[in-house]
């Protein structure tokens, strides 16, 4: 199974790398259902100028027209970061059976990081979640795009000084 999360992850980051070249946080889904991916998405919230333009939650959106169904039972969510509040509660009421993750949340994860809403017994579903596949590579591209944003700024600042 560790290979094929890697495999499908590898996927998740292409993704991701779409929204980098746009100038979106690089963030990447896919969802597997029976070995094939159904779906993918990447962040898409600066573009759309919507809020619920995550790459999760296109991933599922696109999922259920591909199966014809809301019940997402049977597949598996590959994303590039831990699922923050909004995403994490699509995918329970989905009813994803596994969450794959590459790099974990320290301000938003909501799949053990803050919380875990994905495990909570309290809700009617829980999703099995799989943590730090490829970690270091999905978190590399977000610690460069952010840092790239950081020296735009401060070369705009610079510029706008002379």
């Amino acid at each position: 199974m560790e290979n094929q999360d890697e495999l499908f992850m590898l996927e998740a980051i292409k993704e991701a790398q779409k929204a980098d070249e746009i100038n979106e946080v690089p963030i990447g889904a896919v969802i597997v259902h029976d070995g094939k991916i159904i779906s993918r998405a990447h962040n898409l919230r600066e573009s759309e100028q919507n809020a619920l333009a995550h790459a999760e939650l296109l991933a599922i959106d696109k999922a259920c027209k591909s199966m014809g169904s809301w019940r997402l039972e049977d597949t598996t969510l590959y994303v590039t970061l831990e699922p923050c509040p909004m995403c994490a509660g699509a995918i329970v009421l989905s009813r994803v059976k596994r969450v794959v993750y590459g790099a974990a949340d320290p301000k938003g994860g909501c799949a053990g990081t803050l919380m875990n809403l994905l495990q909570d017994s309290r809700f009617n579903h829980q999703s099995e979640v799989v943590r730090g596949v490829l970690e270091k590579e999905c978190g590399q591209m977000l610690t460069n795009f952010f840092r790239n944003i950081r020296e735009r700024k401060k070369l705009e600042k610079i510029n706008a000084k002379k």
